[in-house]
């Protein structure tokens, strides 16, 4: 690994950051096969909260707890998932995640028409799937580093990034608009299929390394082993709290969005959809703008400066002109985010040496993701106790102080790939 003189890592070139990663086959694949995966999750996203209200009646707090299980694996198993998949071949467990999202989706749609659908299956079904989303985000950024090469990652994450904000936008408003026209059932069996297809996609992919076979150290010696490495470390500490506050101020957000919108101002789930949407196309624009706004400021500078407090806009949320408002800083906040996540992600990657990778990634994953579920629980909860604007300026304010860590860490001195 390159090293200044002091021995500090440096951050990947943005300016001389390798070839392109599209001549890589395996790449091609595996973007593809994210492509089908991210329109699938984003359109269960939409579908799974409004088919509860539509075909269940769910309250506030039944939402707010249908957002917990969604992301309470990673809580669960989140940190011993990055040691195994650090001892698992990463194409197998990509495979195998995308297959199991599969069934428990077609199971959602199976019931509604029988008329069997409850509360307990839709638990059960985010749950589970929550566990295949583990293995599937650990595995796909884990993989990526021995894909491409490390001098390529500000380029591959630039891409994923911009995937991810295509597929919020397309699966988001997409998911919205199948709700409105042909229910949630008929959102859902289209993710299941989009997962489908992502798993025979993945067949395709070169066969990746197998581990070491003579690796037999405990399960909780390789979990601390991951922790001490992402916790010990100034500039991953100070990147895994400033995304945990991102998180948890989004999902205090996020949770209650379809209650304001489809009952609170009685829009259609098709404005939801392109709301969220709206933050797709945020995404997408920091995605594309982070490399020059780095090779600008300097690659320290970028990841504290693209952080605004842009959130502060969403409780205004109302009908009419208030909307667009509203919608506008939702884009601006996720533009920040997008541009984040290419530049933090890859100098993560970039600090963590091959071994290590799945196990960093699902320490970031427990802490980010952990922030998701105790977002979700706080939302429905503070809504019960309080009031639907109380809960919207808890997150807002929370999303819009997250960028004090960096502020405070080695990150901001970093330079421009030197």
């Amino acid at each position: 690994m390159t090293t200044q003189p002091t021995g500090v890592p440096v951050a990947p070139d943005i300016t001389t950051a390798g070839a392109t990663p599209w001549r890589n086959k395996d790449f091609r694949t595996l973007f593809t096969a994210s492509t089908l995966n991210q329109l699938a999750t984003n359109t269960g996203q939409v579908a799974v909260p409004l088919l509860a209200l539509t075909a269940l009646d769910a309250t506030a707090a039944q939402v707010g707890a249908l957002a917990t299980l969604s992301t309470l694996a990673f809580l669960l198993i989140g940190l011993p998932a990055g040691a195994w998949v650090d001892r698992l071949r990463t194409r197998r467990v990509l495979i195998a995640s995308d297959l199991a999202r599969a069934a428990l989706y077609a199971s959602l749609p199976v019931a509604q028409w029988l008329d069997a659908l409850t509360f307990a299956q839709l638990y059960a079904v985010v749950l589970l799937g929550g566990c295949a989303t583990v293995f599937c985000d650990v595995g796909s950024q884990s993989v990526l580093p021995r894909l491409i090469g490390r001098d390529g990652l500000v380029r591959a994450n630039a891409a994923i990034v911009t995937l991810m904000a295509v597929a919020n936008i397309a699966g988001r408003g997409a998911g919205g608009a199948l709700v409105a026209t042909l229910t949630a059932p008929f959102a859902l069996a289209c993710a299941s299929a989009a997962y489908l297809a992502s798993a025979l996609r993945l067949t395709r992919i070169g066969a990746t390394p197998a581990p070491p076979a003579d690796d037999r150290t405990r399960l909780t010696t390789r979990i601390r082993e991951g922790l001490r490495h992402v916790l010990g470390h100034p500039e991953l500490r100070a990147l895994a709290l400033n995304s945990t506050l991102s998180n948890l101020g989004g999902a205090i957000i996020n949770t209650m969005l379809p209650v304001l919108f489809v009952r609170e101002l009685g829009l259609s789930p098709a404005s939801l959809g392109l709301f969220w949407a709206a933050g797709g196309i945020g995404l997408l624009l920091g995605a594309r703008l982070a490399r020059p706004f780095a090779a600008r400021v300097g690659y320290g500078r970028a990841l504290v400066l693209s952080l605004t407090p842009a959130t502060l806009l969403v409780p205004l949320l109302d009908r009419g002109p208030w909307l667009w408002l509203a919608g506008a800083g939702w884009m601006l906040a996720m533009m920040t985010i997008g541009a984040n996540n290419v530049l933090g992600v890859s100098l993560r990657q970039h600090l963590t040496p091959d071994p290590l990778l799945g196990r960093m990634n699902a320490t970031f994953r427990f802490m980010l993701t952990g922030a998701l579920a105790l977002g979700a629980a706080t939302s429905g909860l503070l809504t019960e106790l309080t009031t639907l604007d109380t809960t919207l300026w808890t997150g807002a304010t929370i999303t819009a102080l997250a960028w004090i860590p960096l502020a405070l860490s080695p990150v901001r001195k970093r330079a421009e790939g030197v």
